[in-house]
């Protein structure tokens, strides 16, 4: 899993106008899992799957 940052640079994530964050792959919004457990937030594709750590 990496970070929402590689993501970004990698272009496997896009961010809007808006600040929202998309999957390129699949061209849908990315849900949060936000565990209060953990640091940081889990961003993941509700298409394909895929997964983000967003630290932060």
């Amino acid at each position: 899993m990496d970070s929402v940052r590689k993501g970004l640079r990698a272009g496997d994530v896009e961010k809007d106008n808006y600040g929202r964050l998309s999957c390129t792959a699949c061209e849908e919004t990315l849900t949060t899992d936000n565990n209060p457990d953990d640091i940081g937030k889990i961003r993941r594709c509700p298409e394909c799957g895929s997964e983000w750590k967003e630290l932060g």
